[in-house]
């Protein structure tokens, strides 16, 4: 439990108004003094996730955030980052006061929520004080047309039950989202190609490069590993062909080079782009590139926030293949972490990286905001296998995908 990634778990996050005992409530989940309670309101200022494990679920994040009723101009900051919370939740706990009741304060919350397609549980927080009654209880029920769980956070009365809905609300995939393991079958060999390179974490392997080697040893196939400059030698000595080959984005030039073409070949960051996101959409939103003119602004966009090499893939290598396509000069923002930029307007393309720290629900908004503003998105891999010439090859094995890149 404690090694799954975040972007892995499911994200359930808690709403209601300042003071509601959210905090308290996300304490006796986690049955750890996670977040800092205080009678004053607005304590809450940034979001506060914990990781645990709620069986039979499995892992997951619980979010605690700001009140949606803060004032000031702090408090629409505050509530600003609340609601970008909403992006990546799977499942949400909308808080309502007791010793307040229902207002139409959590109408509007839910009506938010709802809209999202997000499930939701409701939950009357401050059953010891409170004076409410049952038939108050029904009538906030029906105006809400939603089931309410009566709890006491500070005492942990109602906690198990709590814990029992989320159980039964929790939203699971039909797919059955797997990296290659619709791809593969037991027995097969997929040989992983790892440059050892500056950038390379000292020690350890990436999180897609973990990821992709689990899900092939869960589907009962091998994993080979080796790196791009020992690859020819690889496949030679393995004396059974493999079922795929799997390279790091960067190496994709040299690895196309070197694999044999009646062996499939794609990238981590291409099976990622299906796996937290739409495939066919980034595949759609790579053919803008040659729709560039000088002077058009392009976001590059990641998920998370690290040391930049000097060669960085996403502050130096993809603006110089953008500019050499466009052949002209191209302005270039450039955001990170979990904050999504509200003024897409501006740009004429969004280059978003693999999402490996990003959870599905996550990636799945940033695509379809995007849409919803006619702005193409495209991802480092599908950019990368672009720009050196290897679509379709690299998308053989997706066949709407291949289909969508040669449309004309």
């Amino acid at each position: 439990m404690n090694t799954t990634p975040i972007s892995s778990r499911l994200h359930i996050a808690i709403f209601g108004r300042r003071n509601a005992g959210k905090s308290s409530l996300i304490n006796a989940l986690t049955n750890q003094e996670v977040a800092l309670v205080s009678d004053v309101a607005g304590t809450t200022t940034d979001p506060v996730s914990k990781a645990m494990e709620i069986l039979p679920i499995g892992p997951v994040v619980i979010i605690d955030t700001a009140g949606l009723d803060d004032t000031g101009e702090l408090g629409e900051l505050r509530v600003k980052k609340t609601y970008e919370v909403l992006n990546r939740t799977d499942l949400a706990i909308l808080v309502i006061d007791g010793t307040i009741g229902l207002s139409e304060f959590e109408e509007n919350v839910l009506k938010i929520i709802r809209d999202k397609n997000i499930p939701v549980i409701g939950v009357i927080n401050k059953k010891d004080l409170s004076q409410y009654s049952e038939e108050d209880k029904r009538k906030w029920e029906e105006k809400l047309k939603l089931e309410l769980i009566e709890v006491s956070a500070l005492k942990k009365h109602g906690i198990e039950t709590l814990k029992m809905m989320l159980i039964k609300k929790a939203p699971y995939d039909d797919r059955e989202l797997s990296i290659v393991g619709d791809l593969i079958k037991p027995g097969d060999f997929v040989v992983l190609v790892i440059p050892i390179d500056k950038a390379a974490p000292k020690g350890r392997l990436i999180l897609p490069q973990q990821q992709t080697i689990r899900d092939i040893l869960d589907n009962d196939a091998m994993a080979i590993v080796t790196k791009e400059h020992e690859l020819k030698e690889t496949l030679q000595n393995l004396g059974k062909k493999p079922s795929l080959v799997i390279t790091d984005s960067q190496a994709f030039l040299k690895v196309s080079a070197d694999t044999p073409k009646d062996i499939p070949l794609t990238s981590f960051s291409i099976l990622f782009a299906r796996y937290k996101g739409d495939l066919e959409e980034l595949v759609r939103g790579v053919k803008a590139i040659k729709k560039l003119k000088p002077g058009d602004k392009v976001l590059i966009a990641e998920g998370c926030t690290h040391h930049r090499q000097s060669d960085d893939i996403g502050k130096v290598k993809i603006p110089r293949w953008i500019r050499q396509i466009v052949g002209g000069d191209i302005q270039f923002d450039w955001s990170s972490g979990i904050t999504f930029p509200d003024n897409l307007e501006e740009y004429s393309l969004i280059v978003h990286c693999g999402a490996c720290m990003l959870n599905r629900r996550e990636m799945m908004y940033r695509i379809s905001y995007a849409k919803s503003k006619n702005i193409p998105i495209v991802n480092y891999g599908v950019l990368i296998a672009y720009v050196q010439g290897l679509m379709p090859r690299a998308i053989e094995m997706f066949p709407l995908a291949k289909m969508i890149y040669e449309e004309e």
